[in-house]
């Protein structure tokens, strides 16, 4: 589910979607998975073989971070949402699959493959958005900080009980992209 959703976010921005339609958007399809979560109607959507919120915390971060930056910060939100499409997406993906060491924490199961995975796909993400931001004019943290944010949304991964990392990772990553970007503009600065 969430490197299918994660690129909506780049259609969004490329399409110049309103806030008035992205952010009723998303809360629509936040409330359409908390009730998924609760009825079952499409249990594929939850079958992640343990207990978890993730999909309802994912669509929640996703609905925050549309409010918080919407439409004039569309990096921050993008940098959020697509560290953890891609990085979060790949390392459950390939962690099971690949042969190394693991571990639990807080009751879930991680692996080195997994976790490098993560760590690699969010830095090649971030990679990937500055150079979209330098060519587009948008602010961008410098080089060395999209190590830091790579590390922090990484390290958050780690501790992801109950699904609780699919709002962490996306609202530190874009925190922390917003924090480190030159010339950005104050959170929740947006048009009306």
């Amino acid at each position: 589910m969430h490197i299918g959703t994660g690129p909506v976010v780049l259609i969004a921005w490329a399409l110049q979607i309103d806030r008035s339609i992205a952010l009723p958007a998303a809360a629509l399809v936040t409330a359409a998975t908390a009730l998924n979560h609760r009825f079952r109607l499409l249990p594929a959507v939850e079958d992640v073989g343990r207990h978890s919120y993730g999909t309802i915390a994912y669509g929640g971060s996703i609905t925050l971070l549309l409010a918080l930056y919407w439409p004039l910060q569309p990096l921050p939100v993008a940098a959020g949402v697509l560290v953890m499409a891609c990085g979060d997406g790949l390392a459950g993906l390939v962690g099971p699959q690949l042969p190394s060491p693991r571990w639990r924490l807080l009751g879930q199961g991680k692996s080195l493959a997994g976790t490098a995975c993560m760590a690699v796909a969010s830095l090649a993400v971030l990679l990937g958005l500055t150079a979209l931001g330098l060519a587009s004019g948008e602010p961008v943290p410098p080089w060395p900080a999209l190590l830091l944010i790579a590390a922090a949304a990484t390290g958050l991964e780690q501790l992801s009980g109950f699904g609780i990392d699919n709002l962490s990772v996306p609202l530190a990553t874009a925190l922390l992209w917003h924090q480190l970007s030159s010339q950005a503009p104050a959170v929740g600065a947006f048009r009306p």
